[in-house]
């Protein structure tokens, strides 16, 4: 049961993005077509997954006083090996991710799970928390990608050759710039409020956005104040 409710949490209560409003730098720079969208959340899943097992698994050894720069060179063993595996199978995808892929080692999603769950907890529940995080993670960075590409394009591209005309209107240039990934980002925020209002009222609560779900408030933040 607690396996599934971590593995659920990462996909609508707790999702990265727009939950929790973290790795907000790649969800506002890649997400200009669906394609980009879901290599970088594939990428990240992975790495994500990757480095909770590992991490969770050699908790016990790792001093207290180091375990962050132990954590990031985990993470960036992983994120070394999705940065060659997608230059050499889908080149076209990697040149397109760029500097975003080496990023994915400082991406406060990743290093957050590591230090607020990976490093506390037992394997199985460090398995279920990466897969959870990461398809939340993938879901938002692809909502994102397709209401961007779709208003700005008029298009859903996915893998390259697979391209399609979905509208047919002259595209707004804007919604694939940076200030559209803002607008579009802002939008969906507001609409995952408004739903979870709507849900809270149908069942006779008062909604209120809780304040500890955001950066700010990030487990590393919080071990760096004290």
């Amino acid at each position: 049961m607690k396996f599934y409710q971590e593995l659920i949490k990462g996909l609508w209560k707790e999702n990265p993005i727009f939950r929790l409003v973290l790795g907000m730098c790649p969800a506002l720079a890649v997400t200009t077509s669906v394609e980009n969208a879901l290599g970088m959340g594939l990428a990240a899943t992975f790495v994500l997954v990757c480095a909770n097992l590992v991490i969770s698994t050699i908790r016990g050894i790792i001093p207290a006083k180091v375990r962050i720069p132990c954590f990031i060179v985990v993470i960036a063993t992983f994120v070394t090996i999705v940065d060659l595996l997608m230059n050499a199978y889908t080149p076209q995808l990697h040149k397109s991710l760029g500097i975003f892929i080496p990023l994915i080692v400082v991406n406060c999603i990743i290093l957050g799970r590591a230090e607020a769950f990976a490093s506390r907890h037992k394997i199985l529940l460090s398995l279920a928390d990466g897969i959870g995080m990461g398809i939340g993670f993938t879901i938002g960075l692809a909502v994102l990608g397709l209401c961007r590409e779709v208003l700005g394009a008029g298009t859903i591209t996915i893998w390259g050759a697979l391209q399609f005309n979905v509208l047919n209107f002259d595209p707004m240039i804007l919604m694939i710039l940076a200030p559209g990934g803002f607008l579009a980002l802002g939008c969906l925020l507001a609409l995952m409020n408004h739903v979870q209002r709507c849900l809270a009222h149908r069942a006779g609560n008062v909604y209120e956005p809780p304040p500890h779900l955001d950066c700010r408030h990030c487990v590393i933040c919080k071990w760096g104040a004290e």
